[in-house]
């Protein structure tokens, strides 16, 4: 037992002694290529290796043939150990290599494509971390592409909506300046100048409220109130524009449920739905309003007789500025035709955790705000 410790301490002497410079040298190379690092790290191993069997060889004073063959196998084992090093470590560059290639394309419009076979489990977690940052980095682009478009859609609509009753405003009061119009046509011009005024200011009241939601400052009061007295305000606010329209407005059943929200925005929604709802609808036509209770949350739907919506234009219909196929002239009846209504419908339903959506029936569109119980 004395002599096999022995053997290891001298063993150990002998490894220290040539190990330390060749362990300075792998710390010089650290920041090297990883080739070099495992080449040089190999060469530790064999020069430690070496070391100490010539340390254990002198004091067991073998004979030099025995010395030789020792340090013969020590001196293949090393080359092989070695060689093996080099090969890795340039199969481990050669794959960083690769991968710092792919990563410049993260960003790019093809998008990142992992090299097939990383040379390490690091280099492959790393690479699909790249692959999964690329991704997202795409939809963001896509994200503001398309807010892109539908910022500059708003913008167009939104000028082409205020120019026609701006000029409008200007001819007649010009007229009604120069005195060319008097008595019953005078009375008329300031009758429709008056819509066309109220018609702007919910233009910009729109705008207004689009912007708060959107910038997050939309501040809500919520209070228990009963689903009946919602639908009930805003079938009192939306019946004159049904009448002048030749729209019936129906109960299709509204359950006096309660509900937790705040009222004067909930009122908005159900209003902007109403009135989204009649204009859509024929002369003669239908609008039913529902509020039933489902699996614990609460469902209001307006359904009206427009005829539907194009499959693909139905992910669309409550984003900023979307209006359909129908042109862009203002309407006669005050509208705003701004295509902020259903924007903002959507903005104060997720401000209270809920969700809005929107199918085709036989008869025409079914808008759905899903609330939580209260």
């Amino acid at each position: 037992m004395n002599d096999f410790l022995v053997i290891l301490a001298l063993a150990a002497l002998g490894a220290v002694a040539a190990g330390l410079p060749a362990a300075a040298a792998v710390r010089v190379l650290r920041r090297r290529s990883v080739a070099l690092s495992l080449f040089a790290a190999g060469a530790l191993a064999v020069v430690t290796m070496a070391a100490g069997t010539v340390a254990v060889a002198q004091a067991m004073f073998l004979s030099a043939h025995d010395l030789g063959v020792v340090m013969a196998v020590v001196a293949v084992s090393g080359l092989v150990s070695l060689a093996a090093a080099l090969l890795f470590g340039r199969r481990i560059a050669a794959g960083s290599r690769q991968l710092a290639e792919a990563a410049r394309t993260v960003g790019s419009e093809g998008g990142f494509a992992a090299p097939a076979e990383p040379p390490t489990a690091e280099l492959a977690t790393l690479a699909e971390a790249l692959e999964e940052t690329s991704a997202r980095l795409a939809r963001a682009r896509e994200r503001e592409r398309a807010l892109d478009a539908a910022r500059r859609d708003l913008i167009a609509g939104i000028s082409h909506d205020l120019r026609t009753p701006l000029a409008g405003l200007r001819a007649m009061a010009e007229a009604l300046e120069d005195g060319v119009v008097r008595g019953a046509d005078a009375a008329r011009y300031h009758a429709r100048i008056r819509v066309e005024v109220d018609r702007l200011a919910g233009m910009v009241d729109d705008l207004f409220e689009l912007s708060r939601i959107q910038a997050g400052a939309l501040t809500l009061t919520p209070s228990r109130v009963s689903v009946f007295d919602l639908v009930d305000d805003a079938l009192a606010g939306a019946r004159p524009l049904a009448a002048a329209g030749g729209v019936r407005l129906v109960d299709g059943g509204v359950a006096a449920v309660p509900v937790r929200v705040d009222a004067q925005q909930i009122t908005r929604v159900l209003g902007n739905l109403l009135v989204n709802a009649i204009r859509a609808t024929p002369d003669g036509g239908t609008v039913a309003v529902e509020a039933q209770r489902a699996d614990g949350r609460v469902v209001l739907a307006v359904e009206d007789g427009c005829g539907g919506i194009p499959e693909a234009d139905l992910p669309r219909v409550f984003d900023t500025g979307w209006r359909g196929a129908p042109a862009r002239t203002p309407r006669a009846d005050g509208g705003s035709g701004a295509g902020l209504g259903l924007a903002i419908v959507r903005g104060i339903v997720e401000a209270h955790a809920g969700r809005a959506s929107v199918r085709n029936t036989e008869r025409g569109c079914r808008f759905e705000v899903e609330l939580p119980g209260g």
